[in-house]
């Protein structure tokens, strides 16, 4: 599970416990202006089998995904367990292209981000 946080024009994501060392990261911070959309992430979506290559990172198909996956010629960033909780959030001029993360409230952690984003 990871916490969201903006401030002073950066959004910092700090991934926490266990999930430190599976993915491989313990923090990305990146400029608010980089934040090109965000949205809660389908369920359905979440759990789906292929994330990508993954280098380096875990994923254990239905359990949790964590860690750098490349697909479709983009670079992803996943950190969920919990596909209830996810929200995908996409990214412009960064190594990541998007970041799929579990939050503890998907809704506040959507608020907490920079416009524009969506929530669908």
């Amino acid at each position: 599970m990871v916490e969201i946080k903006t401030e002073g024009g950066f959004v910092q994501v700090d991934i926490r416990g266990l999930h430190k060392l599976l993915a491989f990261k313990g923090h990305l911070e990146l400029p608010a202006s980089a934040v090109k959309s965000a949205r809660r992430l389908d369920t359905k979506e979440a759990r789906r089998f292929w994330k990508g290559f993954r280098v380096p990172g875990t994923h254990v198909p239905g359990l949790i995904a964590a860690g750098t996956f490349y697909k479709g010629g983009e670079r992803h960033f996943w950190d969920v367990r919990d596909a209830g909780r996810a929200i995908e959030i996409e990214l412009e001029g960064q190594p990541y292209q998007r970041l799929f993360l579990e939050v503890e409230d998907p809704e506040a952690a959507l608020r907490s981000l920079p416009s524009p984003v969506t929530s669908a």
